[in-house]
């Protein structure tokens, strides 16, 4: 059930129902102008007028949908995936379940959500249901970002790149805890609310009424409610259910190279940012430390199955390794050094994605991995957030260290005393924990042996020709995984693409079901029967293909989805103690929710690709991103699937789509 990244829906409330997503970002990017002045000092990356909180308060509640409405939109997913009688006993099981015990359940979920106004009635089973899986949280979990390189490309330099990052992640967390950061707004009409006149009006509207007077000129503020876990931030496991840590007080970086863990402070004890080419200093100190590789590097750890962590972990404590533990957790992020250069994308992605196991501490919030060759890139543990803070995070980084940096190529490193303000932690090991280091490190390169990547270009055609046409460039690229699926393998399964609902207070995500009657009536089309339909019938099968897709993203966007609601509804049972009505027991509904194709989009300046490991030992991980003109996907599988084939299916299909749209026959 890994929702790893999650779709950016809240631009589907565009009238052209195009969208921009990650399968966990609220982030209209190219409609946004964050800063409102630039900061005076080196503290901050700017001064937004209205404070970073300020509509908090009155951002709408997340509605719970009609139990009516959330059976019709169930049934209408399943309907593409069963035969005529496995979807008659569906529908009957479905019909039982709205009549009798959903109705019930139903009741309860509003009746809770009414006495919890503070927050939403997904928010709790959500965080609940990502800290209580036992699996490792790498591959399964934890998704990766990687940055664009500088287009100054001197600055990519390991040291110079990792000191600027260091530094402007620190500018980013004095503006955030300042207040200053701008809010986190969608703009539908940036030049009504995207302006320094509404900034300054709006201020003055007190935080119970302002995200009304936001939305009087068309502006959406976001949800920003997980933005406190970005920092100091670290998923402790514990047997049956992980906690999430928050220290702020922590002023100190970790820093990992080698395997060998470092620790120094990156902020001063007056909570200002200590001078970057001190920073400089000690990160060229730790590049250059002789220190070899620890034969058993405790960061491995960190990949193995959560209750084996757990009890590995107070064993650690135990040993005499509480304070470095307590390093670890409160530390501001985890830096992580690779002494390895990139051979091209592929290469990345399994680096940023998973790496060696040794030189990662998978449980801080996020970690920023920066190689021999100054490629970086955002790995993220996903219980605390969906990608919406990390995003917002990422795209600040990458305009502050491209547009401001602080250290230059050349710059002379500060002449302090590294070696006595680095700490390296030396952990003390029994032969008990060398032994389950050794175990988790097998574990581990067992699991990513089994991961392949591929990734594809194609080249004809993108955005701007798909919206010429009034088509969802979203819905087309979903569309062409539809019929690559189908050529490849001869049928439809169940797809997820997860939607932020960070349009509401303490929203996650909702699912939009991409596999559709309309697409599998299009892609059967395209794929057995290309010399059977006129052009006409294949550009009208496209359209309604982008019309129900669009819809389907505007009520997900809108809270407005049956996956959600269908999961807390089975969570209020199981926490009574309920028996689960058939419905939940259904072999249709566990096949819905065992996601084959399970997918995210995302375009942003600061991002060059996206990815994660497939949710299934059977399914793809598809990680998409539509640009003006061309169309890139990013995609893993395990051994049950060919990746590389898919793809070349995928390319197939887009061929054929951008054929029609043409006006030519299908050969």
């Amino acid at each position: 059930m890994a929702s790893l990244l999650s779709v950016q829906c809240i631009s589907s409330l565009r009238k052209s129902g195009s969208v921009i997503n990650l399968r966990t970002v609220a982030l209209g990017v190219n409609k946004r102008n964050y800063s409102s002045k630039k900061a005076s000092s080196t503290e901050y990356l700017h001064e937004s007028v209205v404070p970073s909180m300020h509509y908090q308060k009155s951002l709408p509640r997340l509605p719970i949908p009609k139990l009516e409405d959330t059976i019709r939109r169930y049934l209408a997913a399943q309907r593409p995936l069963l035969d005529d009688d496995q979807f008659r006993a569906t529908e009957k099981l479905a019909q039982d379940f709205q009549s009798s015990v959903g109705k019930q359940l139903h009741e309860e979920l509003i009746a809770q959500d009414k006495n919890n106004k503070h927050t939403s009635y997904i928010s709790g089973p959500w965080f609940d249901m990502y800290l209580s899986a036992r699996d490792s949280v790498v591959l399964n979990f934890n998704p990766f970002m990687s940055f664009n390189p500088d287009p100054q490309t001197q600055y990519n330099d390991q040291l110079v790149r990792a000191t600027n990052m260091v530094c402007s992640a620190v500018r980013f967390m004095k503006t955030l805890r300042a207040g200053l950061l701008e809010p986190e707004v969608f703009h539908l009409n940036p030049a009504k609310s995207d302006t320094d006149g509404f900034k300054k009006l709006i201020r003055w509207v007190p935080s119970s009424l302002s995200w009304y007077g936001a939305y009087m000129v068309n502006a959406y503020p976001l949800d920003m409610s997980q933005y406190f876990r970005l920092f100091n931030s670290t998923r402790i496991p514990k047997r049956g259910r992980d906690e999430l840590f928050t220290d702020e007080k922590g002023r100190h970086l970790l820093v990992m190279r080698k395997g060998n863990i470092y620790a120094f402070d990156i902020v001063d004890r007056d909570g200002n940012l200590v001078k970057p080419a001190e920073i400089q200093s000690h990160l060229k100190y730790i590049l250059s430390d002789p220190t070899p590789a620890p034969a058993f590097p405790v960061g491995v750890l960190t990949s193995e199955n959560r209750d084996v962590w757990a009890g590995l972990r107070d064993k650690l404590s135990a040993a005499g390794n509480a304070e470095n533990l307590q390093l670890v957790d409160s530390a501001l992020f985890c830096l992580c050094l690779d002494d390895e250069s990139m051979r091209d994308h592929i290469h990345i992605s399994h680096n940023m994605l998973h790496g060696d196991g040794c030189n990662r501490w998978y449980d801080k919030s996020f970690s920023i991995i920066l190689t021999k060759d100054g490629q970086a890139a955002i790995n993220f543990e996903h219980s605390w957030g969906d990608g919406v803070a990390v995003l917002r995070f990422q795209n600040e980084i990458f305009k502050d260290t491209t547009e401001q940096p602080l250290v230059h190529p050349g710059s002379a490193a500060a002449a302090v005393d590294s070696a006595s303000a680095v700490h390296r932690l030396q952990f003390k090991l029994d032969s008990e924990l060398e032994a389950g280091i050794k175990k988790a490190k097998e574990n581990f390169d067992s699991a990513v042996s089994k991961l392949t990547i591929d990734a594809m270009e194609f080249k004809r055609g993108g955005k701007e020709q798909l919206k010429k046409s009034k088509l969802s460039p979203d819905a087309i690229s979903q569309l062409a995984f539809q019929m690559g699926f189908l050529r490849q393998y001869g049928e439809t399964v169940a797809t997820y693409e997860s939607c932020s609902t960070a349009a509401f207070k303490h929203g996650r995500t909702e699912t939009i079901r991409p596999a559709t009657i309309h697409t599998k009536q299009c892609s059967h089309a395209f794929v057995c029967q290309p010399g059977q339909h006129s052009v006409e019938q294949l550009r009208g099968m496209l359209n309604e293909c982008s019309k129900y897709h669009g819809q389907l993203t505007k009520e997900a966007a809108m809270g407005q989805g049956f996956d959600r609601h269908l999961f807390a509804l089975r969570y209020l049972a199981n926490s009574k103690g309920q028996a689960l009505h058939s419905l939940y027991t259904d072999p249709a509904y566990a096949a819905i929710n065992h996601n084959i194709l399970s997918t995210s989009t995302l375009t942003s300046p600061a991002v060059s690709l996206g990815g994660f490991a497939p949710v299934v030992p059977d399914g793809f991980g598809v990680g998409y991103g539509v640009h003006d003109d061309w169309i890139g996907c990013n995609v893993s599988s395990y051994p049950a699937r060919n990746v590389h084939e898919f793809l070349q299916c995928v390319h197939k299909s887009l061929e054929d789509i951008f054929t029609v749209l043409e006006g030519k026959p299908l050969s």
